[in-house]
């Protein structure tokens, strides 16, 4: 254990700088507790949150703002709009924008989420993801593919989580892929913003490249990866962070502790811990060691420092523009009303349709008044949407459920069929339809069922359970949403080739209430499913 009782404040003080920490646990102290626990609901509450931690940092004696982080890429991935809050407006990820075709769309509201974020102090947000989604059974990037105005991006995954279906959250991805090869599909993105000169950060993820690297560290760890091609290659010259070491694909294999170093020794800035103190803490300390021993070379952790300083100076601002920021004009709720009807305009533009090949669609032309709906019980199926039921985080509404699954959007959709709902039937993997069930959509005049995720094999049982649906042979009007991954079409396809199949990209509650407007006959489907389907 090498002793660092004798670094001097300043050198503490450089290494806190390669940090961001957070806190969707309420741990990190009794003031910090008191504002996660009660301040969280509203826009204002955040906004007085942002600035207190800002006070925090200036009375503790930091040179600089905090640059104060969010994992915001809208869509699914959209810490900042809660389930049951008045925080920001909710808008269409990025596979959602993609099928409606517009350029104009995609910059209107990232502009506008990006608008919102600023208001409320926030300066970083860890979007937009540049992954190319090349495997169709992808867990991690599936519908997530491009918030962004006045605060600073992070494009991410560097160099690219597209081509894999192991989930770094819960394993370490290994991609056989050469350097040749990723420079054909997976770095044009990242090459693409680059020359744009709009990237002042990169996100580096968890996936090995043992083609490239000639070993299995993943990427975030690796200096062939961050220094030889993201730096010396490419010529970036920007701030490198990492995805969150606390996913498995880091934390089960290195530990936070030791993972820390190396990925500053392997030439990343700023290395992220999300959840627990104790991690944080951890890895604070092990950089501490690590440069006390010479494991960490003092000149390049202050060329990091120099690039971090910069970054602050240009994003973060004074303490002046953080403490005391001009009064907001036009008002947050002026903005969200505006926000509000671009959210449905661009939601409406969102839904697909895949196939009608039985003239199923609209439902209202037959004027259908019994409809059972059908959708997959809540699942923590991506801990990037999901969080675990075991765990106290941001994740969670007020009132402790957990958000961002499917559950409280399919209430959601049920509710937005209105008086022609006969009944919400929920099915799960471990038994067939009920008695019930198969009475229910025996008399039913349409079903309407919804998958999430179900073209791989964790998904499967999905198909089943629709495959029992068709075998009824009810004569019931049958119309299949996908409402994650296009990709569950394909085999709806061919279990229901009778039936109308809808995408919508994503379960939120404005995807689903847009998906029920299109099957009313309320307005058409003019989204196009933006990747080739395909097994």
């Amino acid at each position: 254990m090498v002793n660092t009782a004798d670094l001097s404040d300043a050198t503490r003080r450089e290494v806190g700088q390669h940090f961001v920490v957070g806190f969707p646990e309420p741990t990190v102290s009794e003031h910090i507790t008191t504002l996660i626990r009660d301040y969280y609901e509203r826009f204002e509450h955040i906004k007085s949150l942002v600035s207190k931690l800002q006070q925090l940092a200036k009375d503790a004696g930091h040179e600089r703002p905090l640059m104060v982080g969010i994992d915001q890429e809208n869509g699914l991935v959209s810490a900042f709009n809660p389930v049951n809050g008045q925080r920001g407006t909710q808008f269409p990820g990025a596979m959602a924008l993609a099928a409606t075709g517009s350029l104009e769309l995609a910059q209107k509201t990232s502009a506008a989420s990006g608008r919102e974020l600023h208001g409320a102090g926030i300066n970083w947000a860890y979007s937009p993801v540049c992954d190319v989604n090349s495997d169709p059974l992808n867990p991690v990037i599936g519908r997530r593919q491009r918030v962004v105005i006045l605060i600073r991006r992070s494009v991410k995954h560097f160099p690219g989580h597209g081509d894999t279906h192991v989930d770094s959250h819960l394993a370490l991805p290994v991609i056989r892929k050469t350097k040749a090869q990723l420079h054909e599909t997976e770095l044009p993105p990242f090459i693409q913003l680059m020359k744009a000169g709009v990237l002042p950060t990169i996100m580096t993820g968890h996936m090995a490249l043992p083609l490239v690297t000639e070993s299995d560290v993943p990427c975030s760890l690796s200096r062939v990866i961050t220094t030889e091609i993201l730096r010396d290659e490419l010529g970036f010259d920007g701030v490198v962070v990492t995805d969150c070491l606390e996913m498995d694909a880091v934390s089960a294999i290195y530990g936070c502790a030791d993972g820390s170093v190396r990925a500053l020794e392997a030439g990343a800035d700023i290395v992220m811990i999300c959840h627990r103190l104790d991690r944080q803490v951890a890895g604070i300390e092990a950089a501490y060691s690590a440069l006390k021993s010479g494991r960490l070379s003092p000149d390049e952790l202050s060329r990091s420092g120099q690039r971090i300083a910069a970054l602050k100076d240009k994003f973060a601002g004074s303490w002046d523009a953080v403490l005391d920021p001009p009064s907001t004009s036009p008002s947050f709720a002026d903005i969200k009303d505006s926000n509000l009807k671009l959210s449905k305009e661009a939601y409406d533009m969102t839904v697909a349709l895949h196939a009608d090949l039985s003239g199923v669609l609209p439902l209202s032309s037959a004027g259908i008044q019994d409809i059972v709906l059908i959708t997959p019980e809540m699942a923590r199926i991506n801990p990037a949407v999901d969080a675990p039921p075991e765990e106290e985080s941001t994740l969670r509404t007020a009132d402790g459920a957990v958000r961002n699954t499917a559950g409280p959007s399919y209430i959601a959709l049920a509710n937005a069929l209105g008086p022609a709902l006969a009944t919400h039937i929920v099915y799960n993997p471990r038994s067939p339809l009920s008695k019930d069930a198969i009475i229910h959509i025996a008399s039913a005049a349409a079903v309407i069922f919804a998958t999430r995720n179900a073209s791989g094999d964790a998904g499967a049982w999905q198909i089943e359970r629709l495959r029992e649906v068709v075998a009824l042979e009810s004569g019931a009007k049958l119309l299949v949403i996908s409402t994650c991954t296009p990709y569950d079409l394909v085999d709806a396809a061919r279990v229901a080739p009778g039936a109308a199949l809808l995408a919508t990209f994503e379960f939120t509650k404005e995807a689903l209430e847009a998906a029920v407007r299109v099957a009313f006959g309320e307005m058409k489907a003019t989204g196009q499913i933006p990747v080739r389907l395909t097994k």
